[in-house]
């Protein structure tokens, strides 16, 4: 039913007191182009402008949105449709780019996002923002699932995607930062349903709902990994 194209918009560093360890850490961050009959949605939208304290911080390369997207044959004005799977700035960066767009976001990120201290607020609110507030699951249309996934925040979402071959992919944004920490989780799961004694390592309760729609693969923000399911 729909194709994906994962676009590289470039990376941020991450200082080493973030990632408990002795260096900083690169990562790309990523968006994903997903394309049906007829329609064309864009996962994600890049890096934003920050302020010089994030900017010193995050020390971003970006590759420009229009760039990535006009590799993938598509214009901006293509976009049919924006979902973000939060409102951190290297996530929602080149929203602005879509003013009259709708923009799908779960209500508990909008409303956290505008209370400030949480993102750059100019890439939020910005001339011509459309934004629909979703409270749950949603199908945004037959093969296109919008699953909540809170963790990295309290209302972060992923999608769902069946694929032309009828498999599911899961984009998971950055419900887990890297997809070995994801196959962890979904394994500590497997271990916790098979009657494995304690301890055990937790898992998201999420891991449950994702898994009654059977993903094959797992696709994030913050790594060029893919989890594969071994089922």
């Amino acid at each position: 039913m729909h194709t994906i194209r994962r676009l590289d918009l470039g990376h941020i560093v991450r200082p080493a007191a973030e990632v408990g360890g002795p260096e900083p850490r690169v990562e790309p961050v990523l968006a994903y182009l997903v394309r049906g009959p007829g329609s064309l949605l864009l996962f994600d939208t890049g890096i934003g402008a920050g302020s010089p304290e994030t900017e010193a911080h995050y020390r971003p390369s970006r590759r420009p949105l229009p760039e990535a997207l006009a590799a993938a044959g598509v214009a901006v004005s293509d976009i049919d449709l924006v979902v973000n799977c939060h409102l951190h700035f290297d996530h929602c960066g080149g929203n602005p780019l879509f003013a009259g767009t709708p923009v799908l976001v779960q209500a508990e990120e909008l409303a956290t996002a505008r209370r400030g201290g949480y993102t750059i607020d100019a890439l939020v609110d910005f001339p011509g923002a459309v934004y629909h507030e979703l409270d749950g699951e949603t199908e945004l249309w037959p093969g296109v699932r919008v699953l909540p996934t809170p963790g990295h925040t309290a209302g972060h979402q992923s999608l769902l995607v069946e694929r032309m071959d009828g498999s599911r992919v899961l984009l998971a944004g950055q419900a887990y930062d890297f997809a070995s920490e994801y196959g962890q989780a979904v394994l500590a799961r497997q271990a916790a349903r098979d009657g494995v004694a304690a301890p055990l390592p937790g898992y998201r309760s999420w891991l449950d709902e994702v898994a009654e729609h059977r993903p094959c693969h797992a696709m994030f923000a913050h790594d060029h990994a893919m989890w594969a399911s071994s089922v």
